[in-house]
């Protein structure tokens, strides 16, 4: 080795002589085989707190200027905040979000409640870098994230539709995105991107503390403009009025906000943005995580045809769990109910996903708002895969009969107790 390296000095001398002379010469066709191979052994390798800062160190690539790139699921960055009512910072979000799934490495990323290697299994899974916003102009800022979200969604995926792996139905051979907020308006985009690819209204999964249906004129009767009518509080009202979201399966979960005035006008008022179920963060008391995944089910159906996309506002959880956020609202879930909750509707057709609003300067020193940010889009993509294997992989931990006993016996039990109110 060391005769090798020495001629390795000396063929460098060589090149840099023919380098300064103008020439080009490519350094790596000299370099032997059996040599890369030992650098590959002995440093090829990463320590969770080591590296560039990707998304579970996946390896970084900007992926809208690389044409050629192809993936299953791509997670993007999103850094916008200039559609906030309240308190701004979310265009960090996605860098803090990234920061905290440091600790993944893919050989140390298998999901015991799941069962699988979101990262080895057949998914090819890729950090895609961010969306490269503007914060100056709105309207030019919803058009860049339209595009960005078009041009990511419509490439081919990895795996094709005639594979034995990927998520069969509407969505075969298309690949998926997991949005890194950015603020919520980050949503209306992609809605719009994915009508344009789907062809038809888009079930919305969306779990908020607040409504999001609001009509602008909420915010002001006034002064307002059709740019103003593009925020974090309205953008749902706006995607419905534009046909994009199903009327039919479509959820809210975990609310708990306040409404406008003194009734409860905004739940009750027609229009086309009244068409989600409501489920109250509150409902959880009575229902535990398996009923609220009962009635999610119940609403949004299990269709392979039926393009599902799962919209996660990070104030979902209750502040003593995540304070890193722009509108925070006490009385939300536990990071572990919600996780419960996710890994329940793993049998979805998710055909895209955001996890919004994470403000890090807001967060508390442990970090805990991008901590669990991180986690459910870690969950986010394990159901992904996991629904493309092909087989049953089990549920709860990789259990199955024990977990459909216990599925059944609490289907029972809420039915039992609903009867027991009727009776009352």
């Amino acid at each position: 080795m060391h005769g090798w390296k020495s001629s390795l000095v000396g063929l460098l001398a060589v090149a840099g002589s023919a380098l300064s002379h103008g020439h080009h010469h490519d350094d790596a066709e000299v370099v032997p085989e059996e040599y890369r191979e030992e650098l590959l052994k002995k440093w090829d390798q990463e320590w969770t707190f080591s590296g560039i800062s990707s998304f579970a160190h996946l390896k970084p690539v900007k992926c809208l200027i690389e044409p050629d790139e192809h993936y299953d699921i791509a997670v993007i960055g999103a850094p916008f905040d200039t559609a906030v009512s309240y308190r701004p910072g979310a265009r960090f979000g996605p860098r803090a979000i990234r920061a905290a799934s440091a600790r993944w490495l893919a050989g140390t990323s298998y999901n015991t409640r799941a069962g699988i290697n979101p990262y080895q299994s057949w998914a090819t899974v890729k950090d895609c870098g961010d969306i490269p916003i503007t914060p100056f102009d709105n309207g030019l800022a919803e058009r860049q994230m339209y595009e960005a979200f078009l041009e990511l969604g419509r490439r081919p995926a990895v795996t094709s539709a005639d594979s034995k792996y990927g998520v069969k139905g509407i969505s075969a051979g298309k690949p998926k995105l997991v949005t890194l907020g950015g603020d919520h308006s980050v949503a209306l985009p992609a809605l719009r991107a994915l009508y344009q690819i789907y062809q038809k209204p888009i079930t919305v999964l969306h779990f908020d503390a607040h409504l999001d249906t609001w009509n602008p004129v909420r915010y002001s009767s006034y002064w307002t403009s059709e740019q103003a009518h593009f925020n974090h509080g309205s953008f749902f009202h706006k995607a419905s009025r534009e046909g994009l979201i199903s009327n039919t399966t479509s959820a809210h979960a975990g609310l708990r906000t306040r409404l406008t005035g003194v009734d409860d006008g905004d739940y009750t008022n027609p229009g086309p943005e009244q068409d989600f179920i409501r489920i109250h963060a509150d409902d959880i008391d009575e229902l535990g995580p398996a009923g609220i995944i009962r009635t999610i089910l119940a609403r949004t159906g299990l269709d392979p045809d039926q393009p599902v996309y799962l919209s996660v506002d990070i104030d979902v959880l209750d502040p003593s769990t995540a304070p890193g956020t722009g509108t925070p609202e006490p009385g939300g879930w536990t990071t572990r109910e919600f996780i419960r909750i996710l890994r329940g509707l793993e049998k979805l057709n998710i055909v895209g996903a955001d996890i919004v609003e994470v403000s890090p300067s807001y967060d508390n020193k442990g970090e805990t708002t991008a901590l669990a940010a991180a986690q459910v889009a870690f969950e986010i993509i394990t159901s992904m895969v996991k629904a493309g294997t092909g087989q049953e992989m089990g549920g709860w931990y990789g259990r199955r009969d024990a977990q459909d006993a216990q599925d059944a016996q609490e289907a029972q039990d809420v039915h039992q107790g609903q009867d027991h109110k009727d009776e009352l």
